[in-house]
């Protein structure tokens, strides 16, 4: 079913006029986006959003320990059962219309046998965890959560260090629901099969060691 948006805007007798207008608007918006990519250094975080250029600041240590845990116990296990691939921080995930560098992503065997090494440019990957900071809290939650929904990002995590949490999503008919969030216990990926970690481990060292040490057995 068309939604009620589109079908007010092509009932305007100006259509062709709009229409125009919003070509002329999405050229600009891809000149500036090849600019973005062209300028985009290792060195830099960010991120091209609604045709702007999204600049990321220094992370707080809560924020790397729980990114640097989670990537390193998930790349841990995926390389050890050659489950695919998994990249944090600088990957650059380039869909319809956004560029994005989630904190954690996680490529499948099929798809991530299609990378070259030169590569630096992906696809929407099948996993994707963001940890929240006080500056991308709301396009963590926002933007990100609508488009990484539509262009098929099977499991979604957002993960919250003040709380200690982990907020788990499924994607269901093109859209995420909520399956659980913790604060304690394991958590399992939908998607990565046989992934299993104490929720501590993202959040305490030591509890990041012994989950990896069980993770190697």
């Amino acid at each position: 079913m068309m939604p009620d948006t589109l079908q007010s805007l092509l009932a305007r007798p100006d259509l062709p006029r709009v229409a125009r207008a919003i070509n002329e608007s999405l050229e600009r918006e891809r000149v500036r986006r090849d600019r973005f990519r062209r300028e985009l250094t290792p060195s830099v975080k960010a991120e091209f959003i609604g045709g702007e250029t999204v600049m990321h600041s220094p992370a707080k240590a809560k924020h790397l320990r729980a990114t640097q845990n989670l990537a390193g116990l998930l790349r841990a296990f995926v390389h050890r059962h050659s489950a695919g691939e998994v990249f944090s921080e600088k990957a650059l995930i380039c869909l319809t219309r956004n560029d994005y560098e989630p904190d954690v992503v996680f490529f499948g065997a099929a798809k991530a046998a299609g990378f070259s090494p030169e590569q630096m440019e992906f696809p929407a990957p099948d996993f994707i965890a963001e940890v929240l900071s006080e500056s991308t809290a709301l396009r963590d939650r926002g933007v990100k959560f609508d488009d990484y929904a539509d262009h098929g990002v099977a499991e979604y995590w957002i993960v919250d260090c003040d709380e200690a949490s982990v907020e788990q999503y499924r994607l269901r008919d093109g859209v995420y629901q909520l399956a659980q969030k913790l604060t304690q216990g394991e958590i399992g990926s939908l998607v990565i099969a046989g992934f299993r970690i104490p929720v501590a481990a993202i959040f305490d060292d030591r509890q990041f060691h012994i989950a990896l040490t069980g993770l190697l057995k």
